[in-house]
């Protein structure tokens, strides 16, 4: 679905390499967790998949179409939800009507139901919401355009604990198989629980392009005692209220955990883990 060849950028002005030669395919039907440290480019990243920037060097092909072009039939089938953005000063209502029809598939029950998950009545003032509530605003009309492609960056920011909890629930109601959904965050808890594959960029490169059942296949994530520290299956640990939290390999008769994003991604950027992308498989 989204193909990435040899891509390079860097800002005007700057000698900072954001991206080198950097490679990924994205297939469809996923939902992606974009990581990384600050200043690895996870934002910079959807902006180029969305066409808002230009590369350097190389390609990045949306279902064949190259999006630096920005043709109207790939622009329609993206979606992109800023970190920040500006909201014009009219109602909810026309703020649909206006721009509900350059997306073909637009699903105004798809709109509605979010917007009642939320609370927010489409007759309010977009000028009176909150910050937070103009996220759930964009974010409605982003999964009503029903688009192939959405991007969101750093979605949960600016939302209180329900809302959180609330985007989540909107996001797996929603969120066909059709669709593929990119999430750039920091705040890893607030979405481990819907991805289906983790992206991790690290100095300019793709560290780990992995899908979240193979690590779990491979890995446990756990709890343990200092007493239960020494077994040489343990590949990265840190302590916790809980103990410490453990990587460790799994074993053929162990049950699957669930991933400890925050830890994993802790992992990988300290050494702990290695990843092969071309692979898409973890390797120690």
């Amino acid at each position: 679905m989204i193909e990435i060849q040899n891509l390079r950028f860097s800002y005007a002005g700057s000698k900072h390499k954001v991206f080198d030669d950097l490679c990924m395919t994205l297939e469809s039907d996923c939902i992606y967790g974009l990581l990384g440290k600050n200043g690895q480019g996870k934002s910079t990243l959807l902006y180029l998949i969305s066409g808002l920037l230009r590369p350097k060097n190389g390609t990045i092909l949306f279902e064949n179409n190259d999006t630096k072009k920005r043709l109207p039939e790939t622009l329609r089938e993206i979606f992109i939800v800023p970190e920040e953005y500006t909201m014009p000063q009219m109602s909810v209502k026309s703020f649909i009507e206006v721009n509900k029809s350059f997306y073909p598939r637009f699903s105004e029950a798809i709109l509605y139901d979010c917007l009642k998950d939320f609370d927010l009545p489409e007759l309010s003032n977009l000028k009176t919401l909150s910050m937070g509530q103009k996220k759930k605003v964009y974010m409605s009309f982003a999964l009503a355009a029903r688009t192939r492609l959405l991007l969101m960056d750093e979605p949960t920011n600016g939302l209180d604990i329900p809302s959180k909890s609330l985007f989540r629930k909107v996001i797996s109601k929603h969120m066909t198989k059709d669709r593929t959904l990119i999430i750039s965050t920091h705040q890893v808890h607030d979405v481990e629980s819907l991805l289906d594959h983790i992206l991790i960029l690290d100095n300019a490169r793709l560290k780990l392009n992995a899908s979240v059942a193979d690590i779990t296949q491979q890995y446990r994530f756990e709890f343990r005692q200092p007493s239960e520290m020494d077994d040489n299956d343990i590949l990265y640990a840190e302590p916790s209220l809980q103990g410490n939290a453990v990587i460790a390999r799994r074993k053929a008769e162990s049950p699957e955990t669930n991933i400890n994003l925050e830890l994993f991604f802790n992992a990988v950027t300290k050494g702990a883990i290695s990843i092969n992308p071309s692979k898409n498989n973890p390797s120690l």
